[in-house]
This record gives C-alpha cells, sequence and structure tokens, in this order.
C-alpha cells in the first residue's frame, strides 16, 4: 500500500525523494511477500499481499486523495477483505 501511494507523489518518477522512498517501499513489500510463501501457499499469499494493498490503497486514498466515500465503495472493499480472511483460512 505504501508503494501505490507513493506512486501519486513521485509524479510519473520525476520527483527524487518519493520515487527513492517508492522504489524502497516496493522492495520491502516483495520481500515480505517472499517470507510469507515460506509458510503459506503462493496463491493464497499472493491474493492476500495483493488485496490488502488493494483495499488499505482505496482507504488511503479517501482519506488522502480526498476520493469519494461511497456505501458501495465501502460494500466492495469490504468483500475484499472477507475474501482475504476466508482464503487465508482455508490455506494450509
Amino acid at each position: 500500500m505504501l508503494w501505490a501511494v507513493g506512486l501519486k507523489y513521485t509524479q510519473g518518477f520525476t520527483k527524487l525523494m518519493p520515487s527513492l522512498w517508492t522504489f524502497g517501499a516496493m522492495a520491502v513489500s516483495v520481500y515480505l511477500l517472499s517470507l510469507s510463501v515460506k509458510t503459506i501457499t503462493i496463491g493464497t499469499a499472493y491474493a492476500v499481499w495483493t488485496g490488502i494493498g488493494a483495499a488499505s490503497t482505496v482507504i488511503m486514498g479517501i482519506i488522502l486523495f480526498d476520493e469519494p466515500l461511497t456505501l458501495i465503495r465501502i460494500l466492495l472493499v469490504l468483500i475484499i477483505i472477507f475474501a482475504i480472511v476466508g482464503l487465508k483460512l482455508t490455506s494450509n
């Protein structure tokens, strides 16, 4: 989520510090994903990784960038969260 939000601040990677911060966040994010696949299946790990990123990026967009907060957006984010939990609960 941090790197996705960071993309907004890089202005197409024309701003040095936000770009470096964003690349650093990307590296940490992928590293943490690589650790998770040691203990859970790749499909579940990747789905959880992308789901958490998607849901939290929508929330941060609402908070930081005044993106619309509507009932349908809230419901869809909740569906993502429930799916993440369900995948994790049913994985080995």
